[in-house]
């Protein structure tokens, strides 16, 4: 899931341009940089002795992203067309893929 993701980001660049908070500077460079944060890190999960680095890497990149889904609540333009219900939705889950990583350690 987090490869799949951190691969959507350099073949969609400009869908996680759009949701950057504007007080971020270099939005193509921290998208890319995500991008490939989300790749290294899919791929330690996949070997014992960096699982359970990539996991607290985890778990501390999707407390980041919650920046980006606080953001996108401020107002329409921010929403990016995704509707206010899903934006409040994807909040819990993001807790929620905290803990699954969490629970794998």
């Amino acid at each position: 899931m987090y490869f799949l993701a951190g691969v959507m980001h350099f073949i969609k660049p400009k869908a996680y341009m759009r949701i950057m908070p504007s007080y971020l500077p270099s939005h193509r460079e921290l998208v890319y940089l995500s991008g490939i944060a989300e790749i290294i890190l899919a791929i330690g999960l996949c070997f014992p002795q960096t699982k359970a680095l990539s996991i607290w890497g985890i778990i501390l990149m999707l407390l980041v992203f919650l920046l980006v889904h606080f953001y996108m609540l401020k107002g329409e333009k921010e929403a990016a067309g995704i509707p206010k219900w899903i934006l409040i939705l994807r909040i819990p889950l993001q807790f929620g893929l905290m803990y699954w990583a969490f629970w794998y350690l």
